[in-house]
């Protein structure tokens, strides 16, 4: 068995308890397997009280934020979350380092005709590397898309208030 296959195999069966579509996991899985490189990964839901999550920007189920390890190490974090468009929303991804920095963003599903290029890794790639301290501004430092003015918007929005969630988990120690 090839070390490719391997991680693979390790990845399909560390989120079979997670209730994720198979076209979305498949997405999840490449992206996490990409950014970590990490053979034997385990993933571990991230439970967030009840009465803290209420009080958060974004939403934080009992199904979208992980822990990813390696050898019981934590490498990092996983975010999936939906965010509106302009008659529908889009599904996307955030992996987070263990201090909480944006190591990659995906948007997984896109339903709309028109505004798709949000998921450009060359637009993508601007959120990279920011963390709790950083404030996104779109149109100052988030670039606008010509046609893709509310999801562009929607995704600087998501992202702000992951990062202020983060924060006020950090503060709290929960993270």
């Amino acid at each position: 068995m090839n070390l490719k296959f391997t991680i693979i195999i390790f990845i399909l069966t560390a989120f079979q308890n997670v209730e994720l579509p198979k076209h979305i996991q498949k997405k999840v899985d490449k992206e996490i397997s990409e950014t970590f490189q990490s053979t034997a990964t385990q993933f571990e839901t991230f439970k967030i009280p009840q009465d803290v999550a209420k009080g958060l920007p974004s939403t934080f189920g009992s199904d979208n934020f992980f822990k990813i390890r390696h050898n019981n190490k934590l490498l990092g974090y996983a975010y999936i979350a939906k965010a509106p468009s302009k008659t529908d929303e889009f599904d996307y991804l955030v992996l987070l380092n263990p201090d909480l920095v944006v190591l990659s963003t995906k948007v997984l599903v896109y339903r709309e005709d028109y505004g798709g290029e949000i998921g450009s890794k060359r637009w993508l790639r601007q959120f990279i590397g920011k963390s709790l301290k950083d404030e996104l501004r779109y149109g100052d430092n988030i670039m606008a898309i010509s046609g893709a003015t509310i999801s562009v918007r929607s995704m600087t929005s998501a992202m702000n208030d992951l990062l202020k969630s983060l924060k006020i988990l950090h503060s709290k120690n929960i993270i």
